[in-house]
């Protein structure tokens, strides 16, 4: 795989390097984040590796403008910023795994195998449009129409939508998302879903005056045309 290695401490990244490249990789490694992003605008990899505090542009805002830019690409923050609270705001910024120092280096190359082989079956798996009634989303250039009109949404409310067009009409829970969109697997105990929610909401529903997302009390929500219902 190529991997691109985003951290400004020269002897651990020389340490992550070496590993790496011992198990079969390509690594490019960088210190400076604003300098991965200009790298990133050229250059393709199939991974990136990111600490959290960096010159230039710190982590959380290289991968923004990473998912701002289209670019998809998998990113595994490697911080010693380890809080609940840290480990969302990396998700929540675009991130697809978060792993804390000190690390076992055999966990961030499991982590990466699970992200590529994740990666690998989503590709294929994926049809480039999903449709429901007036609404698609394309799974290729990250663009949701409804009626004609483009929708601007956030990567995490685009992950929603997906999450929604791929299971019209059943029920997803909290549960689900927070695993699909955030791959978190426990409960943060923070409004994150509910947040992200309402946001999607005013801007599938609000401008075409009619309701698609529906809160199923005690359970989750459902992707359904109810034309006249209130969740």
């Amino acid at each position: 795989m190529q991997i691109l290695l985003v951290e400004d401490d020269i002897s651990l990244s020389h340490y992550i390097e070496k590993g790496l490249t011992e198990a079969g990789h390509h690594v490019q490694c960088i210190d400076n984040g604003r300098f991965a992003l200009s790298i990133c605008m050229s250059e393709q990899f199939d991974i990136a590796i990111v600490d959290r505090m960096l010159p230039g542009l710190d982590g959380l805002s290289f991968v923004k403008a990473l998912r701002a830019s289209k670019i998809s690409m998998p990113v595994i923050f490697l911080t010693s910023l380890g809080g609940i609270d840290d480990r969302v705001d990396g998700l929540e910024a675009g991130g697809d795994d978060y792993l804390t120092k000190p690390f076992a280096f055999s966990e961030l190359l499991a982590r990466i195998s699970a992200l590529s082989r994740r990666s690998s079956t989503l590709s294929e798996a994926k049809p480039s449009e999903l449709v429901y009634g007036d609404l698609s989303l394309n799974l290729f250039d990250h663009t949701a129409i409804r009626q004609g009109q483009i929708l601007t949404l956030q990567p995490k409310e685009f992950r929603i939508l997906e999450l929604f067009l791929r299971h019209p009409g059943r029920v997803i829970t909290r549960t689900m998302l927070l695993e699909h969109v955030w791959d978190i697997y426990f409960d943060p105990q923070t409004s994150v879903v509910e947040t992200h929610i309402s946001r999607l909401r005013n801007k599938l529903e609000k401008p075409f005056g009619d309701q698609l997302i529906h809160t199923v009390r005690g359970a989750g929500y459902k992707l359904e045309h109810k034309l006249g219902k209130n969740a």
